[in-house]
């Protein structure tokens, strides 16, 4: 059976982006008889707000679409503390104190996520109470070998983890970090097509990493496109994207921007990004 899911996290309200990515979801699962899934992804620290998973429904629900609910990511810390010990007794794991600054100042390489991590931590010996913990990529895919994955829109793909650099599993801030935790929570939901914008395609790689160290299973992913404004930058909470909840509370009709999202009709000023 084809599982898909949604996993919006409570930090901002939804916007048309969003609205994209859990129609492009629900509409795979339901064509293949499957089931789609609401899953809260609730662990950024103060930044997220439970009341804002009661408007997540209602939008979902005024867009049409049908859902089936698995426990919020708040209900799942002590699975991310069993699989990063697990990573750490395979001596996979190493504490980092650097800022984000000091990563951008010392790194030579640009990835996915942005400045890849230059190692800086690795090998010394740091108290690990108060950091981050980085996975080491380099000694992880030497225990795996080579590994590969298969994206429903651009076909079989060799995994090159070693792109996005030693990622943080374990935040400073927060429980865990949306690697470790999303790849947990796929696999604990019985996800088998993971659905997510093209921005995350390159973190694909570290997932299906971190599958084959922690025995889980292996989904298929699609990776639609974004939906971008006039200049060219896809929608975000952060730029203050119209929310789909000031719509809803306008009275516009949900079901029919459903229906012109499915057919790529967008509002004046939106477009579907081909990058």
């Amino acid at each position: 059976m084809v599982t898909t899911r949604f996993a919006p996290s409570p930090n901002g309200p939804l916007h048309l982006g969003h609205a994209y990515s859990a129609i492009v979801a629900h509409d795979l699962a339901r064509a293949a008889g499957g089931r789609f899934l609401l899953r809260v992804e609730d662990i950024d620290g103060i930044r997220s707000k439970p009341e804002l998973a009661a408007e997540f429904r209602a939008d979902l629900a005024w867009l049409g679409l049908e859902w089936t609910e698995v426990p919020a990511q708040s209900s799942r810390l002590a699975s991310y503390d069993d699989a990063a010990q697990r990573l750490k007794d395979m001596g996979l794991l190493y504490p980092c104190i650097c800022t984000r600054a000091e990563i951008a100042a010392a790194a030579s390489e640009i990835g996915p996520e942005g400045p890849v991590y230059p190692g800086t931590c690795r090998g010394k010996n740091i108290p690990g109470e108060g950091a981050a913990w980085r996975l080491d990529v380099a000694q992880a895919q030497a225990r795996t070998g080579p590994l590969y994955w298969t994206a429903n829109l651009a076909g079989e793909q060799r995994a090159v983890p070693e792109q996005t650099g030693d990622v943080v599993l374990l935040r400073k801030d927060a429980p865990a970090s949306y690697h470790l935790a999303a790849t947990l929570d796929d696999a604990r939901d019985g996800v088998t097509l993971v659905t997510r914008g093209r921005d995350l395609f390159g973190a694909t790689h570290i997932h299906r990493l971190l599958q084959e160290l922690l025995g889980l299973p292996v989904p298929r992913w699609h990776h639609h496109p974004l939906l971008v404004d006039g200049s060219g930058t896809k929608l975000a909470k952060r730029r203050g994207s119209p929310s789909l909840a000031d719509r809803r509370l306008a009275g516009d009709d949900g079901e029919k921007l459903a229906r012109d999202l499915r057919r790529n009709r967008f509002p004046a000023g939106i477009s579907l990004g081909r990058a």
